[in-house]
């Protein structure tokens, strides 16, 4: 059993080196020949320059999943005719989810897309400008390390990573590669966040001290996901890539959510959100330290979950202020999200909505009365963004960097909370320690 998982992930391995190998290849043809006289296949050429008005953008989907199939496609869809995008291509293990995502293809695009069940044949494809990653969670960093490999633009589910040397190496490679990446937290590009980044930086809060969520839900969102999958529609040893070869199972395919060896639960999954929108309001980078406890308390049945369902880290900025995250998804009551400063307090219980008020402040200086609304601010949609910065050759607003921060802050969470022992990062040497 342990070698069927050596061999497929040394498999991962040769692909990473091919493609490494096919990058420097057309690297090298273009130095050596000249840009004018290489074919527009060549997606390679398409870094580092804005795409022509006329260049359509050609996207391949790894992942058909809810998240790819619902999201992604439909996100992306309300901009083809304005940013001339097609979607060409749908990779998934599962084959009703690859045949369900290609019908929207065929009636969106009138024709059928090239249906694969692996990455690695989708990153050999000749005609794919850019690839949308919205594969589980322990697969997001071999995705992503293979399509800047591959020389292709990047939109990429949260959290970036589960592991500090995946992370590294494929945000590394990414950089190297020079393609344009956005990370799937779509908070950044809604309007009252950009606003609730505004209120800050105008002062309006003052210093602040504290920033919490408690996002408490009835039962764990991997109940939801569910589904009786059958083992000969899956390619099982696809979907587990690097980890333990074990027996198929239904469930563990399905709500692979609630399984630790494929998703570390609410912290990094919802968390991951709420961390980023932290770092995008107040401008901090990375924690100085994290402490995390939690365990599975309330729903212990018969699909034998191992995701924690109560959990709670604690994060020191070096800013000097502390953030808590917390999930309990035993009881729905209590949610809340706030910025708490000496000035003001800011609430984010509504992402769209957010409002603030002194009430509670220690040192309010008499220019905010009663509680009002945060100012809005448009923008356009995540989605929208990344094409655009594809076709104008421009950063998006959740660059690569910012995966790397909000990454570091739950990797930081999960360690602790597997140790016992607080954590604390050293940036320069990139490393998260045990205290």
């Amino acid at each position: 059993m342990k070698k069927n998982s050596t061999n497929n992930y040394e498999k991962d391995e040769k692909i990473m080196k091919k493609l490494s190998r096919r990058k420097f290849i057309k690297n090298s043809a273009i130095a050596a020949l000249g840009v004018g006289i290489l074919p527009d296949s060549f997606t390679i050429l398409k870094q580092g320059r804005a795409l022509g008005a006329n260049d359509r953008i050609r996207i391949g989907i790894i992942g058909c999943g809810d998240r790819g199939n619902k999201v992604f496609m439909d996100g992306v869809y309300k901009h083809a005719d304005e940013m001339n995008v097609e979607i060409v291509a749908l990779c998934d293990p599962w084959r009703i989810a690859r045949e369900e995502a290609n019908l929207k293809v065929k009636k969106w695009f009138g024709r059928d897309a090239k249906q694969v069940v692996s990455y690695r044949e989708l990153l050999e494809l000749d005609n794919i400008d850019a690839v949308m990653i919205a594969s589980p969670d322990h697969l997001h960093t071999t995705h992503l390390e293979a399509a800047a490999l591959a020389g292709k633009h990047i939109y990429v589910e949260k959290p970036l990573a589960m592991d500090m040397d995946k992370l590294i190496r494929s945000v590394d490679a990414v950089k190297e590669a020079g393609v344009v990446v956005q990370i799937g937290t779509q908070l950044r590009s809604l309007p009252g966040i950009m606003g609730a980044r505004e209120l800050y930086r105008q002062g309006k809060l003052g210093k602040l001290s504290r920033v919490e969520e408690c996002r408490n839900q009835q039962r764990p969102y991997w109940y939801g996901y569910l589904r009786d999958v059958k083992a000969e529609d899956v390619d099982w040893k696809e979907f587990l890539g690097d980890r333990p070869f074990r027996p198929f199972n239904a469930d563990m395919y399905s709500a692979w959510y609630g399984y630790y060896d494929f998703s570390h639960g609410p912290i990094p999954n919802l968390g991951a959100h709420f961390i980023d929108v932290v770092h995008f309001v107040t401008g901090a980078k990375f924690p100085e330290s994290c402490v995390c406890h939690g365990g599975t308390f309330t729903w212990k049945d018969e699909h034998q979950f191992t995701n924690p369902d109560c959990i709670q880290a604690t994060w020191v900025y070096p800013e000097g202020f502390l953030v808590s995250s917390s999930n309990n998804l035993g009881n729905s009551k209590g949610s809340v999200r706030n910025f708490y400063g000496d000035k003001g307090m800011m609430n984010m219980a509504s992402w769209g909505s957010p409002s603030y008020t002194d009430e509670g402040a220690p040192r309010p200086d008499g220019t905010i009365n009663g509680e009002k609304p945060v100012e809005l601010i448009e923008r356009p949609d995540h989605f929208h963004d990344w094409l655009r910065s594809i076709r104008n050759d421009e950063t998006a607003i959740a660059p690569i960097e910012a995966g790397y921060q909000h990454a570091v802050a739950v990797i930081m969470a999960m360690k602790s909370y597997e140790t016992g022992r607080k954590t604390i990062y050293d940036a320069k040497r990139r490393e998260i320690l045990t205290a």
